[in-house]
């Protein structure tokens, strides 16, 4: 069969339909405004799926992007769910917009949707005078199933129609159900006998590399240039329909858009996401603790230095998926350079009940010749229930590590309910850090401490005004409070730092419009003084301090959409004010601008500052599978601005060509060669330029 949408092939005529699609999103359980036709078929290497979305208004219909896992929130666009294993707890989400564009997802648990796999898919998009139609063909080894006679797939289709901001969908359109509630999805049957090969694919790679010499702020040379090429192999086994395992060989990252700069204002060190495709697919398989705050396993421990320097990877192999009742997940990678590593992971997860589980991890860091070794190790308890038709979490772990120089084990752990509804949406967690807690290929943002963080949230619908949805934390407020360990949370003379935000007024509009008016009461006291920012520092103390905030934030799906966010008052004895501006310009063509700016203004006992940040995104996209993006970001704290242009080109889907150049330039006002002086130019801090190819095999 051809893939082009235009559904010609006579089998299409006689397939069987789905079309009961009802919102969940504005009217609840009402007729979807708009027909959705869904049809599906199959041959024995895949399933084609053909979604005709029927509109009344075809000029109405928006489509802005192309990239592949572009954020389709902006755009008209349709996703579909395949629960391949059946079994209510994971699933393959492939997505696609009027534009053809695709975006594809691994979905785990309860809300761990990892955006970042790539499956091997296609996906062809028409229009016409009724609206469009996508034609998706999904490959069988794309997904991990049970082989068998008649096995069957749960399944939805969710439509969303930017323009009314409309959510449709097959299954599960309660409020307090959604696409991902896995346990309401309905069924693909009668797919006869299906067989998934122990397949291979192979990703061999090709890099050279022409590095700048590097220089300081004033000029004088640091390091020397080189040319060097490199090549590697990533491989991805089926060992079972349902179990793969990863190996990768000489590893390279160099593709990978560079980190996000930050001014931080704060005294605890900042948290930077993955980013690396080796490290992210399948990366909820590792996953024990909170994000941001205390994780087990931090994928950037390894191949990354605590500055983000690279550490070279020399080998990794991974192992994960599903045996019975049993998730899997092993994880082991030698790292070569001064620091010789071997880091290893193993993550096991046991069904309860419907989408319930219990989990055990452990991690294992050890130096070159093993003369030191660190551990950690944990377990946790996930019980998602429905009761009286409304969700309830409860959830716990308990964690430790051993680390040579700290005596004894010292413990961390969590305990939480979260009951995400409608109407209400609450939660409430209590932590414990031990002091000497240091897991090592983890992320502790702080230790010695006990922790409760928490919020009350009232979200009534009123319907009137162009208002959708409210949101209020009033009269209890948000809440974050960490006290020391050895004292108590219920005393405030204990407390290390405390937070408390009465949101007043704020909701959604029915245009998709965000808006938010808060009143924020915080404390910190530091027990050593730190610098905020260059030449302020921060003596120790016990520092109150209240703030206002007023937040709006355009819907997305406008051809330019504008945010703005300011939070001002006290600061540390004296007053600030924080001033956030975002842009984003979507034509419905090829480019994308948008560009962010955050401005903070301090006057403070010990001294002041104006502290800047930004950020701006060209974006042209040739088509769907070639795109280039500039990425330029400037902050005055480190006073230096960087350039990142990377052009992406897929030939065949599993294919990728990068250009990649990066540089980084001194703006410090005395120097002698600043940017934007041309004769910066030649004395870069850093700069390289990488042509990288991927070409997959499948032997």
């Amino acid at each position: 069969m051809t893939l082009d949408a235009r559904l010609d092939e006579p089998f299409w005529a006689t397939t069987d339909s789905i079309d009961d699609f009802r919102q969940r999103e504005p009217l609840e359980g009402l007729p979807a405004t708009e027909r959705t036709v869904v049809k599906v078929a199959h041959d024995a290497g895949a399933l084609y799926i053909v979604v005709r979305c029927y509109d009344s208004d075809r000029r109405g219909v928006r489509a802005s992007q192309l990239r592949r896992d572009a954020d389709l929130s902006s755009d008209d666009n349709v996703r579909l769910l395949i629960d391949s294993f059946d079994d209510r707890r994971s699933a393959f989400v492939f997505g696609t917009n009027p534009n053809g564009t695709m975006w594809d997802a691994q979905f785990s648990g309860v809300d761990d949707l990892n955006e970042n796999w790539n499956g091997i898919w296609e996906v062809a998009v028409s229009r016409d005078s009724a609206g469009w139609t996508a034609e998706f063909r999904i490959p069988l080894l794309s997904l991990r199933f049970h082989a068998g006679t008649n096995p069957e797939f749960g399944f939805n289709v969710r439509r969303f129609i930017r323009r009314k901001n409309e959510e449709d969908l097959w299954r599960s359109y309660g409020r307090v159900q959604g696409f991902y509630r896995l346990n309401n999805e309905g069924t693909i049957t009668e797919l006869g006998d299906l067989l998934r090969p122990r397949d291979l694919e192979l990703y061999p790679y090709a890099l050279g590399r022409a590095v700048e010499t590097e220089h300081d702020s004033i000029g004088g040379e640091t390091a020397g240039g080189y040319f060097g090429g490199k090549g590697g192999v990533d491989a991805k086994l089926g060992i079972t329909p349902t179990l793969t395992a990863d190996v990768t060989v000489s590893t390279d990252f160099a593709q990978v858009e560079a980190d996000q700069q930050i001014i931080n204002l704060t005294r605890f060190p900042f948290f930077f996401p993955e980013k690396r495709q080796f490290f992210l697919e399948s990366s909820g398989e590792f996953d024990l603790g909170t994000p941001g705050r205390v994780q087990l396993f931090y994928s950037r421990r390894i191949g990354l230095d605590t500055s983000g320097a690279l550490v070279p990877i020399v080998a990794g192999g991974r192992l994960y998926g599903r045996l019975g009742p049993w998730r899997i997940g092993v994880l082991d990678a030698q790292t070569g350079g001064a620091d010789k590593a071997n880091d290893a992971v193993v993550r096991v997860q046991h069904d309860l009940f419907d989408r319930s589980y219990v989990g055990a991890i452990g991690t294992l860091h050890a130096s070159s010749g093993g003369q030191s070794v660190q551990r950690a190790g944990g377990l946790d308890v996930d019980l998602p229930l429905v009761v009286r038709g409304a969700n309830l979490e409860p959830k716990v772990w308990v964690a430790a590590s051993q680390t040579p120089g700290v005596p004894g084990t010292p413990l961390a752990w969590r305990l939480s309910t979260d009951n995400p509804n409608d109407l209400f949406d609450n939660f409430v967690s209590f932590y414990r850090i031990d002091s000497g807690f240091a897991p090592p290929l983890g992320f502790v943002r702080r230790t010695g401490i006990w922790e409760t963080t928490g919020h009350v949230d009232f979200m009534p619908r009123p319907g009137v005004l162009g208002i959708r949805q409210l949101d209020f934390t009033f009269p209890i407020p948000s809440w974050d409070i960490i006290a020391n360990e050895t004292g108590s949370l219920l005393r405030s003379a204990d407390w290390q730092t405390a937070w408390f935000e009465w949101r007043v007024f704020g909701g959604d509009r029915q245009n998709g419009d965000h808006f938010e008016i808060n009143f924020q009461r915080l404390m910190d006291a530091p027990t050593d003084a730190f610098d905020i920012f260059k030449g302020v520092v921060i003596q120790p103390g016990r520092y109150w301090w209240s703030r206002y905030e007023l937040q709006y934030f355009m819907n997305p799906g406008r051809p330019l959409s504008v945010g703005a966010f300011v939070n001002w008052g006290q600061f540390y004895g004296g007053h600030s004010t924080d001033l956030e501006l975002s842009a984003a310009w979507r034509g419905g063509g090829h480019i994308i601008v948008s560009t962010d700016l955050t401005r903070t203004k301090a006057q403070l006992p010990v001294g002041a500052f104006t502290a800047v940040l930004s950020a701006s995104r060209l974006e042209y996209d040739f088509n769907t599978r070639t795109s280039l993006l500039a990425f330029v970001q400037y902050d005055n704290e480190s006073e230096r601005v960087d350039f990142n242009v990377r052009f992406h080109w897929i030939p065949a889907i599993g294919d990728d060509v990068f250009l990649v150049w990066n540089s980084g330039y001194t703006t410090e006002p005395l120097a002698r060669f600043r940017f934007p002086d041309s004769r910066a130019l030649a004395r870069p801090l850093n700069g390289a330029f990488v042509a990288k190819v991927v070409h997959r095999l499948t032997p």
